[in-house]
């Protein structure tokens, strides 16, 4: 491929984001502290509500730092007390590993979010469980869970009633796409889940990584589209001839730095998967090659 073609042009490498800020009556934003290749500028967390025990919405990581941060930031800019409780989008380990560090600092505090069994017990507490459609409510904050599969099966999105936002945890991004893992990834319910954000009425979105999204209807659609995209180009580079994930990588993601090509690779074998199941490649699986199956 001559040179690199994409829909979505930002990206999370050398993205800066505050340490916390003040974004509306409801919603405060502490960062996790937690920076990385795969976390950008580290994980969105989020004080909910106006009363003085608030919800706090993703946990971070468990950095040392993060519990400093929030108690501050809880006292300072969300001028509450205490928290109530703490609801997660998914189980990944930069959204719920900081569990067991805000319980210790707050007390034993209900975890509520969609079960993912063999995932959860990183929070080392039992799971108030959520369905698509719960209802979460504090003074101030009505939360409506949106199950939203497709990079982890358990995941939600949280609809802030009161202010038509969105929490989107990993689904949507601040900059840059979201990886589709191995592990529980299926871009088939990712672009599902894609589409049924599309029935909401979003004015803004507020991402698991990066700065808030105002434009949240175009984003979205770019998403879509970028996926689309990528499809089409695995399809052209399976076109001339048998490749390996790899070769596929570094003949598409040529604008991509290497560390993030096994990233990349995670996604690419997304949508080999997926278009294996509709009929379109196979894989030979001894020499790890993939191809274009003919009409």
């Amino acid at each position: 491929m001559s040179e690199a073609k994409r829909v979505v042009s930002d990206s999370m490498v050398g993205l800066q984001m505050p340490d916390n800020a003040r974004y509306s009556e409801r919603v405060v934003s502490v960062l996790g502290k937690n920076p990385s290749a795969f976390t950008g500028p580290g994980t969105n967390t989020y004080i909910v509500g106006t009363g003085r025990k608030r919800l706090l919405l993703d946990a971070g990581q468990g950095v040392p730092e993060y519990g400093e941060l929030l108690s501050a930031t809880l006292r300072e800019l969300a001028d509450a007390a205490e928290l109530e409780a703490i609801v997660v989008t998914h189980a990944h380990i930069d959204h719920i590993g900081g569990v067991p560090q805000v319980r210790e600092r707050y007390g034993r505090l209900d975890v509520l979010k969609m079960p993912w069994p063999g995932r959860d017990s990183v929070a080392v507490a039992d799971v108030v469980p959520l369905v698509d459609g719960a209802v979460v409510a504090t003074e101030g904050a009505t939360l409506k869970a949106v199950h939203t599969p497709g990079h982890a099966p358990d995941h939600l999105c949280f609809y802030l009633v009161e202010e038509k936002a969105l929490f989107s945890g990993d689904v949507v991004l601040g900059a840059g796409t979201t990886v589709i893992p191995d592990d529980g990834g299926d871009l088939a319910q990712y672009l599902n889940s894609l589409k049924k954000l599309l029935s909401l009425e979003i004015e803004v979105i507020y991402p698991g990584h990066g700065p808030p999204i105002r434009n949240p209807e175009q984003k979205i659609r770019e998403y879509i589209a970028h996926r689309e995209l990528r499809e089409q180009q695995i399809l052209e580079v399976l076109g001339r001839g048998r490749r390996s994930v790899s070769e596929i990588v570094a003949e598409i993601y040529t604008d991509v730095p290497p560390y993030l090509h096994a990233a990349a690779g995670s996604s690419v074998r997304a949508h080999l998967k997926k278009l294996k199941l509709e009929g379109l490649v196979a894989e030979d699986a001894d020499e790890g090659k993939w191809r274009l199956l003919k009409a």
